[in-house]
């Protein structure tokens, strides 16, 4: 088993709230060698640039205040809250149940892994996420 998967099928932390979410942000190392993953899309083969990883963290924090109507985030989940490796995130417009208690498994919009990932098999990824993904570094 790759680390990638280990890290993804282990035990992950949730970032509960929006308030420890941004303090989470803030712990983040942008120039940690980052591959950043929208499941469903082209697997990266090479860590993404430090521009890339902050547009990424402060447009996906955006999309998740915006889309998950809740008073809560509890969508993000990490292998470290002080020094994470691997960061899972839930799409909001997709979630079933992400905590793992049905037996159809519901995988990540997107992983952010310092561990070179493998292909997840995703449900169709909606036509919005896909234009959403791509125009994200486009410009």
């Amino acid at each position: 088993m790759s680390e990638f998967e280990s890290k993804l099928n282990g035990m992950l932390f949730s970032l509960m709230s929006w308030e420890q979410l941004t303090a989470f942000w803030a712990r983040v190392d942008m120039n940690a060698g980052w591959y950043l993953y929208a499941v469903g899309q082209e697997v990266p083969s090479v860590p993404a640039a430090y521009e890339q990883v902050s547009l990424f963290v402060q447009k996906i924090d955006a999309l998740l205040r915006h889309e998950h109507e809740e008073s809560y985030c509890g969508i993000v989940y990490a292998d470290d809250l002080e020094q994470p490796s691997f960061i899972k995130i839930y799409d909001p417009g997709n979630l079933g149940v992400s905590c793992g208690s049905s037996k159809i498994k519901v995988q990540p919009g997107w992983v952010m892994s310092r561990f070179a990932p493998i292909e997840l098999q995703a449900k169709a990824v909606p036509a919005n996420r896909t234009r959403w993904w791509q125009g994200l570094f486009s410009s």
